[in-house]
């Protein structure tokens, strides 16, 4: 697809995210099994539920736009992926990997914001209206969870983990 126009970008823009969700949906299942605290477990399987209904707007959205719902490879998400799968496999304390954990998380909302701010502005400037509102339901709810990891970290996780860290020294 050639990008010269912000129609294509948009679309472009849409089959990267389509590809960063369905990524997603297949990496917190895992995320949750390596992680040792029960909240943080719980975290990941309910941003798991909302991920597919992300996929279900995205789908909807190319349905709107009369396009077929088809992803294109997105190479940042496959990165940020590898890195928290990369963390799995570390040894180490629990609570240690599960403040890693929370900050693979957190790198992966701060791409997924970035991504629906952007999709969301092009759809407002090209009169897609209910395309936009289905981004930014969307953008909200990964906000949300960029700020529920934030609380878990400084509320149980991080304080967990420094307590283990000096229980070992």
């Amino acid at each position: 697809m050639k990008l010269d126009s912000l129609e294509n970008l948009f679309v472009h823009e849409l089959k990267d995210l389509l590809s960063a969700e369905k990524q997603l949906v297949k990496a917190l299942p895992k995320m949750a099994k390596g992680a040792s605290s029960e909240a943080l477990r719980a975290g990941f399987e309910e941003h798991l539920e909302q991920t597919k209904g992300h996929v279900e707007r995205l789908e909807k959205i190319f349905a709107l736009l009369g396009k077929t719902a088809r992803a294109e490879t997105c190479k940042a998400m496959e990165g940020l992926i590898e890195e928290g799968s990369d963390l799995l496999k570390e040894e180490g304390a629990p609570s240690v990997k599960d403040a890693a954990l929370i900050g693979a998380a957190q790198r992966v909302e701060h791409y997924e914001i970035a991504a629906y701010g952007t999709v969301r502005t092009l759809a407002q400037l090209l009169g897609q209206d209910e395309a936009a509102e289905l981004l930014q339901e969307t953008l909200d709810e990964e906000k949300e969870t960029d700020e529920k990891l934030t609380e878990l970290a400084m509320s149980e996780v991080n304080p967990e983990a420094e307590s283990e860290a000096e229980r070992r020294s």
